[in-house]
């Protein structure tokens, strides 16, 4: 984490349109002259954690930070609401920078569809079968034969999401690492999922595709009837997230992986 201080004196305010969200919103943007996206230095979402990573896409490659205040129901990622000293905050707020995953797809009929994923991609059963699954890290086949309902691939933002309730590990943001977690998985009993370094290619084919479909998914974008998927990091989009420097991050991952 590093704390740059750029200008953050015209702020956007985005809300998830809760009523406790959208009231917030109201107050916010009378109170600190709230401007339009297009002239914004910081947007300043008001939500929870679904809100922030409808925001991260939203904003993707734009060049705005995304500075989280929590108005919802889960809040991960998001900053405690408070609506004094907004500008002093968002001065003070340590930048951490983030990059997607890109997920590459091809379908039963060849065809193939790429899509960016801030949080996941995963992998998931269409029918009432188990999916068969090969996995390969850089070319290297890892996993001969995966049975289970599916398989997801998480970045450290999104390791606390979907990940985390397959009971994944949860990943600090700024980790080098990605999450590859099994759902249900059947045989290898055992197997648990990997650790794999950020910089891997992560390569999934489904084996008896016609037999077993499995559909694809980068965050809400899905594709269905799909025989192979790869996933990588993509250094080249970015999006930077702010936080407060008692935010208290590193605290909420060691609470939560002591709960029960």
């Amino acid at each position: 984490m590093n704390t740059p201080s750029p200008s953050m004196a015209r702020i956007a305010f985005v809300s998830s349109q809760s009523p406790e969200a959208d009231a917030a919103c109201a107050r916010l943007n009378a109170r600190y002259n709230g401007v339009s996206e297009a002239d914004a230095d910081v947007i300043v979402a008001l939500g929870g954690d679904g809100l922030m990573l409808q925001t991260l896409h939203r904003f993707r490659d734009r060049g705005l930070p995304i500075y989280g205040m929590h108005r919802g129901s889960v809040g991960f990622l998001m900053n405690t609401f408070r609506e004094d000293d907004l500008v002093e905050r968002l001065a003070a707020a340590q930048h951490v920078r983030i990059h997607p995953l890109v997920m590459e797809a091809m379908d039963r009929h060849g065809t193939r569809h790429r899509a960016p994923a801030i949080n996941e991609v995963s992998l998931l059963r269409q029918t009432y079968q188990a999916a068969k699954l090969r996995i390969s890290i850089d070319g290297k086949v890892r996993l001969d034969q995966l049975i289970c309902d599916g398989v997801i691939v998480a970045t450290p933002a999104g390791s606390t999401a979907y990940n985390l309730s397959a009971h994944g590990p949860i990943l600090p943001l700024g980790t080098a690492l990605l999450a590859l977690t099994p759902i249900s998985p059947f045989r290898p009993r055992r197997w648990r999922g990997a650790l794999v370094p950020d910089k891997a290619r992560i390569d999934i084919a489904v084996l008896e595709a016609d037999k077993r479909p499995v559909s694809a998914a980068a965050d809400h974008y899905e594709v269905r009837d799909i025989v192979a998927v790869s996933a990588r990091l993509d250094t080249s989009s970015s999006i930077d997230m702010l936080f407060d420097p008692d935010h208290g991050l590193e605290e909420r991952i060691l609470r939560e992986q002591f709960v029960y």
